[in-house]
């Protein structure tokens, strides 16, 4: 599903000369193809879609970490181009929760895996990955479940 609107966007940019668009969308088809390289050498074909979402959340993650260095840096034409290419890319995630939604899924989570302390922390997140992927913040996440979680 992904795959395709990837497809049909970058040919839309094509068509509009949106150079900008057509740039960001090709980095994200060529990520894609080395994931789906290193999946078939996992020997399972192709990326699922909750892989991808993965993978563009990465990419954001990595142009913002590279916006924080440009702007410190006083590159700003290179922070807007990146800032550009987040633009780009998280519109194809879904719409990410906000914290009351995530502290409402992490407790649901703790409830469902039963965590009862720190140690219980990676099945919390697990699980949270696993239902959320694309629409988490696992890092905004990760610090919720620790405030969450009973101490001990």
């Amino acid at each position: 599903m992904l795959r395709e609107r990837f497809t049909a966007d970058m040919k839309e940019a094509m068509k509009a000369g949106d150079k900008a668009r057509l740039g960001a969308i090709r980095l994200i088809q060529a990520a894609l193809k080395e994931k789906d390289i290193e999946a078939r050498g996992a020997g399972k074909g192709q990326a699922t879609d909750e892989e991808i979402l993965a993978l563009l959340q990465k990419m954001i993650k990595q142009r913002q970490e590279s916006i924080a260095m440009y702007e410190q840096g006083g590159r700003t034409e290179l922070a807007q181009q990146e800032k550009a290419e987040v633009e780009v890319i998280s519109s194809y995630l879904p719409k990410q929760m906000d914290e009351a939604e995530m502290r409402a899924a992490i407790e649901a989570a703790i409830a469902e895996t039963g965590a009862a302390s720190m140690k219980d922390m990676g099945k919390v997140v697990g699980l949270l990955r696993g239902k959320y992927a694309g629409r988490m913040d696992f890092a905004k996440a990760s610090g919720l479940v620790k405030d969450m979680l009973p101490k001990g």
